[in-house]
């Protein structure tokens, strides 16, 4: 299955879109720590809108086929671990179609698919059924014993699965969506109310046992500083927040927030006002854009690596430039949308840029 590349660009402009976060949304998370800094975001990000799995109304299906829409093919959606894209409308279709992955694995707290945990969108993305099956309840880890999975189709998605321990390593692309998502489910189920209290840990679950606890957090965490939040997390962030549950994720809008729960920064006090990385705000400018030869990159003081994503998150070329050598040749690109992620001592945005 190949995915169609050439893209009109008013569909383009109409995808392209930066995370709009509502002011004063975090207001009440601002000042704490710990699990003082849990609950008050939990608090923030609890009692969202819910819908239905499956019905005639709008249903999950119907709201993965706007978030997780190509943006090459607004007929299609992606699928998380391969990038393929596929026929939305198609839906299961007696197995031949494609399925809703549950990333927080639904057995992992015995919530299956009701209203809550198992419809909640920010943790749920499209999937090929072959590989569905295969991910299972797995954990997420890095594979040792590492197997290639293939999609119903026999694509190679990318993705591993360990043949010895019960984990699955998703595609690079997406590793850190996989862990922002993770994250978001550890603090919005919280057991405060009829949903149970899920958590990330350090281990790896057999497939029968069905305790609250996903892993790895070690590994997520790595996962999560690796592969920043880009344009396409931000995009379903805000359409479930503005469109559907009216909530968000987070750890898509202030990805320190993982440090301060979890990681190197446990007994800090969050503020929104420190959060924002100054490599973000440093004026760097691709130009032009929509771009048909040359690309211009503006704005740099030290040299960074540019790496280039197609929309289904094949790279496509990676280069070192600097303010002397700051020219990237497109002319040979597929018409249609890429990611240029820009990384300078191990922090990095992510921009978009349409060529023609």
């Amino acid at each position: 299955m190949k995915v169609t590349r050439v893209l009109p660009l008013i569909l383009l402009l109409s995808f392209i879109s930066y995370a709009q976060i509502p002011i004063g949304y975090y207001t009440s998370a601002e000042n704490n720590a710990d699990n003082n800094l849990k609950y008050a975001l939990n608090q923030i990000i609890d009692n969202h809108t819910e819908f239905p799995y499956t019905s005639s109304s709008t249903d999950v299906w119907d709201i993965l086929k706007q978030t997780d829409k190509d943006p090459n093919n607004s007929s299609n959606v992606i699928l998380i671990y391969s990038g393929v894209s596929v026929n939305a409308a198609q839906e299961y279709s007696n197995g031949s179609g494609w399925t809703r992955e549950h990333v927080w694995a639904k057995s992992r707290g015995n919530f299956d698919t009701d209203p809550g945990p198992g419809t909640d969108v920010h943790a749920l993305r499209p999937l090929d059924n072959t590989t569905n099956g295969t991910r299972n309840n797995r954990g997420f880890d890095n594979c040792n014993d590492c197997s290639i999975v293939y999609d119903q189709w026999s694509n190679n998605t990318g993705s591993m699965l360990d043949n010895t321990a019960w984990s699955f390593e998703p595609r690079p692309i997406v590793k850190g969506d996989v862990a922002r998502m993770i994250f978001y489910m550890a603090v919005r189920y919280e057991g405060y109310d009829a949903y149970p209290d899920l958590e990330v840990s350090e281990t790896i679950l057999p497939i029968s046992d069905s305790s609250p606890f996903h892993g790895v957090l070690s590994t997520l965490i790595d996962w999560h500083r690796n592969d920043p939040v880009d344009a396409w997390e931000e995009n379903r962030n805000d359409i479930i927040y503005n469109n559907y549950q009216n909530n968000r994720n987070p750890f898509i809008d202030y990805p320190e927030l993982v440090e301060h729960l979890w990681g190197n920064q446990i007994g800090v006090a969050w503020q929104s006002s420190l959060s924002v990385n100054d490599f973000n705000q440093l004026n760097i400018v691709l130009y032009p854009n929509p771009v048909s030869n040359y690309l211009h990159v503006l704005g740099l003081n030290d040299k960074v690596l540019v790496e280039v994503f197609d929309v289904v998150g094949k790279k496509i070329l990676s280069k070192q430039v600097d303010k002397h050598q700051n020219i990237i040749d497109v002319s040979k690109f597929n018409q249609g949308l890429y990611f240029f992620k820009i990384t300078s001592k191990n922090k990095s945005i992510t921009k978009q840029i349409v060529v023609l």
